[in-house]
């Protein structure tokens, strides 16, 4: 398992514990121990002593089981409790993402600010650029004041020295649709009817401080009852996190306990007929665009943000919905797990019947890790029957475009969209009067699902991995 930063490491070792808890049969009666496990007094704590690296981590884990954080009662509840409660099927929330308050303390608001940098020159184009008069010398040094400033970065950007910086709230920055803010305690807090799910916050919180709705509780129910049978359907986005093959890769998910393991890219092959059959249509009937619906992140940011762009939106399911379809037509008595890289899957999920689970990749690490499962070391599995480079692609950014351009032909004008920032926000709106292409990609994340927030390659390694899968 790859890290980028030491807050996503102490996730990922709480999901491996908990999996290994679940996996002995032991969360009830050792749970409380974590904590003090993994912030013994021996250990240079991370914040300011032993005692609040647990009080986080326990709400870190509570998070993990699946319940929210928000109420303060959660404190008077031990940690064995929370684990009965979890087995009990106990855990349903509402929020898909929560905020671990004791963590999301340390980030000041927004400003720019100046640094010892600052020479007091004599020209002081900052204070002459500043259009609120913010900004004022004292002791010969520039200060910038916070109740005055808009943050317009006009003094950063004609400062001579580089002496002013901005310094932002990382998952406020990160967020393309401003669904975060401060309380006046200095807490984030997410607004649900804004949030479209990216994950760009979670990735960016340097304190692990955002937490996901977390299923692997049930997920473990599932595989270990005698009587239930559960099928997993993994995202195209899968082969580029382990140098492996894709059959061995599928095996190693087998091995968990799955009684079998579907690809997604035949899902995206359905999709990518269906959408292409649809793009034909719009265009016979005069439609200028039409723009891919496969990512939840973006059909989230056009139902909450973008409605002028609905009637633009193909209506052709994502593949994790087909696949869901093709399992529960083979197996229908059996539990649907999606396993993938993307957040808004959670989201999507809640809103299909064909989908009972979610598991993010950074989960399904955590289970091979507590299982000892080496995906070099797996056997291969065969591969879906009609499954061609095409569905595995839909994974990396331009994918779903070739995939149309294959099925409609070269005639047809294309266009790729990766990331949702200021500006390909702005260029998607102004395609309802100005289109640039028929039909319009658009991925939420920059490089597509393989770049997802609950990846575990990064973004090039991916990227070398899904190009050796799909040469095969």
């Amino acid at each position: 398992m790859l890290y980028d930063n030491f807050a996503m490491l102490t996730k990922r070792e709480l999901l491996i514990r908990i999996v290994k808890l679940l996996k002995d049969d032991e969360l009830v009666t050792k749970l409380k121990y974590l904590p003090i496990e993994m912030r013994p007094r021996n250990k240079k704590p991370v914040r300011c002593c032993v005692h609040k690296d647990r009080y986080i981590l326990k709400h870190k884990i509570i998070s993990i089981l699946g319940f929210d954080i928000v109420d303060e009662e959660i404190d008077l509840i031990h940690l064995s409790e929370f684990a009965r409660m979890a087995m009990a099927n106990k855990n349903t929330k509402e929020n898909i993402l929560s905020v671990v308050h004791e963590a999301c303390s340390a980030c000041i608001q927004s400003q720019y600010a100046v640094t010892n940098l600052c020479r007091g020159c004599e020209g002081r184009p900052c204070v002459m650029n500043c259009p609120k008069a913010a900004i004022s010398f004292k002791g010969g040094k520039a200060t910038i004041s916070t109740e005055d400033c808009v943050s317009c970065g006009l003094c950063q950007k004609v400062c001579p020295y580089h002496a002013i910086v901005y310094t932002p709230v990382p998952c406020q920055d990160a967020c393309p649709v401003k669904a975060i803010d401060k309380d006046e305690e200095g807490i984030e807090h997410i607004d649900k009817d804004k949030c479209i799910y990216c994950g760009k916050c979670m990735q960016a919180c340097p304190y692990g401080a955002i937490m996901e709705r977390s299923k692997i509780i049930d997920i473990h129910k599932t595989l270990t009852h005698p009587n239930k049978k559960i099928i997993a359907i993994v995202a195209p986005a899968i082969y580029g996190q382990f140098n492996a093959s894709a059959g061995q890769i599928l095996s190693a998910i087998k091995q968990i306990g799955f009684d079998d393991v579907i690809e997604v890219a035949l899902g995206a092959e359905i999709t990518a007929s269906k959408e292409a059959e649809e793009l034909q249509e719009r265009i016979e009937k005069g439609s200028a665009f039409m723009t891919s619906s496969c990512c939840p992140a973006y059909t989230g940011w056009v139902n909450k943000h973008a409605p002028l762009l609905k009637p633009y939106v193909s209506d052709t399911r994502s593949p994790m919905v087909y696949a869901a379809r093709y399992v529960k037509e083979k197996y229908p008595e059996a539990e649907v797990v999606f396993i993938g890289p993307c957040l808004a899957k959670r989201y999507e999920a809640d809103s299909v019947p064909e989908v009972d689970y979610v598991m993010s990749f950074e989960e399904l690490g955590a289970f091979m890790v507590a299982y000892d499962i080496n995906v070099a070391n797996c056997s291969e599995k065969d591969l879906n029957e009609g499954v061609t480079r095409y569905g595995r692609g839909f994974a990396q950014a331009g994918g779903v475009r070739a995939a149309i351009v294959n099925a409609v032909g070269n005639g047809v004008t294309t266009l790729a969209i990766e990331g949702l920032d200021k500006k390909n926000q702005a260029l998607l709106k102004t395609m309802v009067k100005k289109p640039e292409a028929q039909f319009v990609e658009v991925m939420a994340c920059d490089g597509g699902c393989i770049n997802g927030p609950c990846s575990l390659a990064p973004l090039t390694l991916a990227k070398r991995q899904i190009k050796k899968v799909l040469d095969q």
